[in-house]
């Protein structure tokens, strides 16, 4: 995903912070990741081009970019993994298996959202969640 076509620069502006160099070095590295990207890889990449930037800087502009709502994270395989918010809520489906990843819309899982909200009056505040199980053809092989 590019975050070429949104002006983060001016979303960050508008909750009355800046743009950094730093973080626009983080914000890329994670956008060159192209979807799920680890805090090693994002690390790897940012320190290539600046090897000033420590990794507690990362994790720090990480937490930042999450903040604001530019950068979602999400938990696969026991590891933390980051992409560029999308203007639309996803969610995610990992076959525990072979790993593919599926992506599904906010709209598959409102009516679920909704469930929980009635029963419990718990409100789900989830716009990037990862449900882990088996693929289809995964679940052939086992069956």
């Amino acid at each position: 995903m590019s975050h070429n076509t949104i002006d983060y620069a001016e979303r960050i502006r508008s909750q009355g912070f800046r743009l950094t160099p730093q973080r626009q070095l983080i914000l890329d590295a994670v956008c060159e990741g192209d979807g799920h990207t680890s805090i090693d890889e994002i690390y790897e990449r940012v320190h290539h081009k600046s090897p000033a930037i420590n990794r507690s800087t990362v994790y720090r502009t990480l937490d930042f970019l999450r903040e604001v709502n530019l950068v979602v994270d999400a938990e696969i395989g026991g590891h933390t993994v980051f992409e560029i918010a999308n203007d639309h809520p996803h969610h995610h489906l990992v076959c525990q298996t072979c790993g593919v990843e599926i992506e599904i819309s906010q709209e598959s899982l409102a009516p679920s959202f909704a469930a929980i909200e009635r029963e419990s009056g718990f409100m789900v505040d989830s716009n990037h969640l990862v449900l882990a199980g088996l693929c289809e053809k995964c679940r052939g092989d086992i069956e």
